[in-house]
């Protein structure tokens, strides 16, 4: 059964598309990796699929989803660590559809925080302030803050980036986890050997679609040489195009 459907979706910023003319549909469950490269509009993608950015043209059918059954965790990039919270009130923020941004957490939530905060491996750090984390550190309390979320559908931007082995192991086994109970997980990756490894299905975008399947039938060298060419040939100033002139 389809839970998302992209008909003829164009993204983009000031009119200038980044994703253009997308038709295909995730299936629920699904566990897809979104490739490319740098600038294919991967990123842009998740983020229209998030809501957090409106079609320049076409649709996003995400009915199947209401907005509480969706977790974006964005780049790590566009994350502010600055603010003062320590980790324990970060990974809390996970319960807030629930109980509201002034409820109270009850001893019951207080069993699942340490639940979330033990499955990605950081007890001792509850009162550590955010700031102070290592990239590693932070994406696990980023973790253990969607395991609190619950959420049915689960969209993942870069989440490994510079991330050393180790953690990179424990993440994605949560990942499988998640997909494993039935939730449909959607990444952005750029590590090809992890996504063959781990990942069943693959959006190959260079900007439009120029593979999407089983990984082992996408990920081929055909297909990744001319993702690349596709968008060195990209051209910046473009406006929304016509549907017949995307590739």
């Amino acid at each position: 059964m389809s839970v998302l459907a992209f008909r003829d979706l164009t993204l983009g910023y000031d009119r200038h598309p980044a994703v253009h003319h997308l038709n295909g549909e995730v299936a629920d469950g699904a566990l897809l990796a979104v490739c490319g490269p740098n600038g294919a509009g991967k990123s842009t993608l998740l983020k229209g699929i998030a809501g957090a950015l409106h079609p320049l043209s076409g649709t996003i059918n995400r009915a199947a989803f209401t907005a509480e059954e969706i977790a974006y965790l964005p780049q790590a990039a566009e994350l502010d660590r600055s603010f003062p919270i320590p980790v324990y009130d970060l990974v809390a923020m996970g319960l807030w559809h629930r109980i509201g941004l002034f409820g109270g957490v009850k001893r019951a939530d207080r069993a699942r925080i340490d639940e979330a905060i033990s499955a990605v491996g950081l007890e001792g750090f509850e009162a550590r302030p955010v700031g102070t984390l290592s990239g590693g550190q932070m994406q696990r309390a980023l973790f253990a803050r969607l395991l609190l979320q619950d959420a049915r559908l689960i969209l993942l931007d870069e989440p490994f980036t510079a991330l050393d082995a180790g953690t990179v192991a424990d993440l994605v086994a949560l990942i499988e986890r998640w997909n494993g109970e039935g939730r449909t997980v959607i990444a952005v990756l750029h590590d090809m050997d992890l996504v063959r490894h781990h990942f069943c299905e693959v959006l190959l975008l260079a900007r439009s679609k120029v593979a999407w399947g089983a990984t082992g039938e996408v990920l081929t060298p055909e297909n990744l040489l001319r993702a690349r060419r596709m968008c060195e040939a990209w051209d910046e100033s473009a406006h929304v195009c016509a549907p017949e002139l995307a590739a």
